[in-house]
């Protein structure tokens, strides 16, 4: 069912119900915020609450409200929503907690569920929403928000952060805060959606624990792109699959973190790691929307800041390109011979309080192929110091913005060195304040505009693979070279006699394995390149298996891969491509997507490997066929999508990749039965 958060979330009357200290507060932030329309008190107790006559009823009230804060406990909560749909309110904030967070909360939790019908809830087990744009405020605690015209929209799930954040003294526009406390009807993505209705909302933060229903994400996802609204995720937690106890190489490098990664990637959500870098990075959007690209030009007065910002570009995927003839031209013609012309650049101190000189200088930097320039400038405490004399850096780049157009922004190295007041200044003229030199560099990297290849394929909706069998070697082998993939040459044997018969029949040299294993090279049981039948029959006593495989010997590797798949309830199947063979786990060397995967991703994932030096000719070597490896690939994922409801786990270890082929040497299957 889908339901219309708008009166929810912009609301032109309220309603609160509870008499306590939780719901005076609430009326008491609206009073403050200058919400103009109605606030209707209700409480059984009647009574007068801040000026206003307290309604007995919610049947008694003069309208349906458009939203509702429901500050009472969890028993009364859900009379009083089945009293609110009725009636017909536009939705509710359920701020109690004691339903499916706690043991003998999942019936209350249904019960409620079927009270609100029709009618939106958020929570329960919520702090609510803050509108800054239309001044509502459904918020029973303090918050740090002033009246906005236009700005972010931060989603959390957790209150306590969502207060911190109202709090921030970054200059950050925030249009509107909402909690989303236990999901328990309408989830984080689908209020962030809504939320896109609203033409003042310039980018969405959201703060995510767990991501829900997929389809939730993936439409939350879709719909921002056609908007042009940029999403950016500050995702914590673990998946299920780094709890699972599994037996392949695949589960340990896809577990943790991968699955969520993935599916982030393919959503086109950038991911940020902390608060800070959070804020900072919603604020470059909000001014600046997407950048088209990590190249970027820092100028500083300092040659310390401009080797500090290299350094805070490292590993981040920005890069300086170097200075055009135009941009040196500039350059020398405000700042003289006596600067070494670079990007990053150290301008000196001489044309300092020489605006117009500041001005050329900073123009100068600006060039249409860079995504960026950034001003990096560190105010004094005012508290202690005069900082009169930095305002030519202010008005230097304001007339910089004006006169090229570009995006620029001023950095500070340290947070606190960016004042709020001179925050305010500059985003008012276009400017972007940056509180944070890591911070910056960490924002920059959110904000490039993501392909998104894979974001028109829909996730298949999984739950948990329940019990599971492993399949034998040459069961998962044949099983997946039924949907094409490349197996060598194979006979079974029961007795060592019976493994010499089989290798005269494929032709030396041939691979032994023993039967039984699941990690077969750890227990000696395979033994590679055997080229005579004296070899493959001491080989077999030697490893004293209960019965034998012999193989073909493939030749002419390239590089090994592992091609492993996943099964993630969170976040759907992962697909892992790493380094493979015997040294998987020692080299890490992997990079994980999610399934269905189009070609471009498939070859983008595999490009992020190490070992795709490998893979593209290395030395004078020759190159792998890559048209073969993506062939492979495209079998395992044929079989876990055919199978989608069984499969827990696959792997092929190692996939050996040749100049013309690519063939499965080993292969695992773990399966409900």
């Amino acid at each position: 069912m889908t339901r219309d958060l708008s009166r929810l979330l912009r609301p032109a009357s309220v309603a609160v119900i509870g008499g306590g200290a939780w719901g005076r507060a609430v009326i008491g932030q609206l009073d403050k915020i200058g919400f103009a329309g109605p606030v209707w008190p209700v409480n059984p107790k009647g009574g007068e609450i801040a000026g206003r006559a307290v309604v007995e009823r919610v049947e008694d009230l003069p309208a349906p409200p458009d939203a509702v804060f429901i500050g009472i406990n969890r028993d009364a909560t859900i009379p009083a929503v089945a009293a609110l749909s009725a009636f017909g309110a536009g939705g509710a904030v359920c701020f109690a907690a004691g339903f499916a967070e706690v043991e003998d909360g999942a019936a209350r939790n249904a019960d409620l569920l079927r009270a609100a019908g029709e009618m939106p809830i958020l929570g329960p087990n919520c702090y609510g929403l803050i509108n800054a744009l239309d001044g509502a405020v459904l918020w029973p605690d303090q918050h740090g928000l002033a009246r906005v015209d236009r700005g972010v929209a931060i989603l959390t799930q957790s209150s306590n952060i969502a207060i911190n954040l109202t709090m921030q003294q970054r200059g950050l526009p925030i249009g509107y805060v909402v909690t989303c406390g236990n999901q328990a009807q309408t989830s984080q993505a689908r209020i962030a959606a809504d939320l896109l209705d609203d033409p003042r909302v310039t980018a969405i933060g959201l703060h995510v624990e767990g991501f829900g229903d997929l389809a939730d994400w993936q439409a939350l996802a879709r719909k921002a792109r056609a908007r042009g609204v940029p999403l950016v995720a500050l995702k914590v937690g673990r998946s299920a699959a780094a709890r699972a106890a599994t037996i392949s190489h695949t589960a340990s490098l896809a577990g943790g973190d991968a699955g969520a990664q993935a599916l982030l990637d393919r959503l086109g959500i950038a991911r940020v790691h902390d608060l800070p870098t959070f804020l900072e990075a919603l604020k470059l959007l909000h001014v600046c929307g997407p950048l088209p690209s990590a190249e970027i030009a820092t100028i500083s007065c300092s040659g310390g800041e401009a080797s500090l910002s290299g350094d805070a570009a490292e590993g981040r995927g920005i890069a300086f390109p170097p200075l055009t003839e135009a941009q040196r031209a500039g350059l020398f013609a405000a700042l003289g011979p006596r600067v070494a012309l670079a990007n990053p650049l150290d301008y000196n101190t001489y044309i300092w309080r020489d605006v117009p000189a500041m001005t050329d200088a900073f123009a100068a930097m600006v060039a249409p192929h860079l995504a960026m320039t950034l001003l990096i400038v560190d105010f004094p405490r005012a508290d202690r110091c005069d900082d009169a004399d930095w305002d030519c850096t202010i008005a230097a780049a304001i007339g910089a913005g004006q006169r090229t157009g570009g995006r620029i922004g001023m950095v500070a190295t340290l947070p606190e060195l960016m004042p709020e007041a001179v925050a305010a200044r500059l985003l008012a003229a276009g400017i972007v304040p940056l509180n944070g030199l890591n911070e910056a560099f960490g924002a920059i990297a959110a904000a490039v505009q993501r392909e998104v290849p894979d974001l028109g394929l829909d996730l298949p909706r999984l739950g948990p693979a329940g019990d599971t069998v492993t399949l034998t070697e040459a069961a998962a082998k044949a099983a997946l070279a039924a949907h094409g993939l490349r197996v060598p040459a194979r006979l079974p044997a029961a007795t060592p006699e019976d493994a010499v018969q089989a290798a005269g029949q494929i032709g030396f040299p041939v691979v032994l394995k023993g039967e039984g294993f699941a990690h077969k090279t750890e227990a000696g049981a395979v033994v590679l390149n055997l080229a005579t039948p004296e070899a493959v029959e001491d080989a077999a006593r030697r490893m004293g298996a209960t019965g034998y495989i012999v193989e073909e010997m493939v030749s002419g590797t390239v590089a090994e891969l592992l091609v492993g798949v996943v099964r993630d309830p969170a976040h759907g199947f992962v697909l892992t491509l790493g380094a493979g063979g015997t040294l998987t786990e020692v080299w890490q060397d992997a990079a994980s997507c999610l399934l269905p995967a189009s070609d471009e991703t498939l070859h983008v994932t595999l490009d992020r490997l190490k070992v795709a030096r490998l893979l593209a000719g290395f030395r004078g070597a020759p190159p792998a066929n890559r048209a073969a490896i993506i062939a492979a690939i495209r079998a395992v994922e044929s079989h876990v999508l055919a199978n989608a409801d069984a499969v827990a786990e696959v792997e092929v270890n190692p996939l050996i990749c040749t100049a013309t082929d690519a063939i499965a040497a080993d292969a695992l299957i773990r399966r409900t039965p």
